[in-house]
């Protein structure tokens, strides 16, 4: 690991007031507690405000923050390749996002590292997502901040028809398809329907709140339990 990039993996374990000690970094960072005082030091020395001393921990209050400048190599592949991704399977919304975060990753680089930008050859080619689709995946990323309610007509894989209201809860994209995982209301009980199936949706006009039972982590556990996703 470059010094560089070792500093700023030390700054971010020591945000959000934590105390933190030599030992505990050493052990993260795969370095000697030596190392840990020196670096420790030298950010003090920039103006870091770094509270702490040897022997006791360290600490960094809250509202520091660094420029994200010191990206690593593997750092600028991953977020150029998914930028990339969602721009060719994402939603219009999605994909215009990830067109603006590859400008500014490219943007506030330092001039040696945007080859780097330049040169990733992880390349999605796009998907022949249809406008309805891409406007339905962006209705339901916002369903979800939101936490508003959905009203769907859905057909299952037997063409069975319903009409239900749902509280989604996540998307997931299987390379083919875009899924969301709900709570649907007229089942009780958890759902995942595919996007490209939905034959209607639009907002069911009322919020719903977090409820324990009925959350993604509830989801997750009966996947767990169960070892299926469950529902259609």
């Amino acid at each position: 690991m470059r010094r560089a990039d070792r500093l700023f993996q030390i700054v971010q374990h020591l945000r959000g007031g934590r105390l933190v000690t030599a030992a505990m970094l050493g052990e993260w960072l795969e370095v000697s507690e030596r190392t840990i005082y020196r670096d420790i030091a030298d950010l003090q020395a920039s103006g870091v405000p770094v509270e702490g001393e040897a022997g006791v921990g360290y600490l960094m209050r809250e509202g520091f923050a660094l420029p994200p400048l010191m990206f690593t190599r593997d750092e600028i592949v991953a977020l150029v390749a998914g930028a990339r991704m969602v721009r060719a399977w994402g939603g219009a919304t999605m994909a215009r996002a990830a067109e603006e975060a590859l400008v500014k990753i490219g943007a506030v680089l330092p001039e040696a590292e945007q080859a780097r930008v330049r040169d990733t050859q992880i390349h999605a080619p796009p998907m022949h997502l249809a406008d309805i689709e891409r406007a339905r995946i962006d209705l339901i990323d916002r369903a979800i901040e939101s936490r508003d309610t959905l009203s769907i007509a859905y057909a299952d894989g037997d063409g069975t028809r319903s009409k239900r209201d749902i509280r989604p809860l996540g998307l997931w994209f299987w390379g083919k398809v875009w899924t969301l995982v709900a709570w649907c209301e007229l089942r009780r009980d958890f759902r995942m329907f595919r996007i490209d199936r939905m034959e209607t949706i639009e907002p069911a006009g009322r919020k719903f709140r977090p409820e324990r039972g009925r959350a993604l982590a509830d989801f997750y556990r009966q996947m767990e339990a169960h070892g299926e996703a469950g529902g259609r």
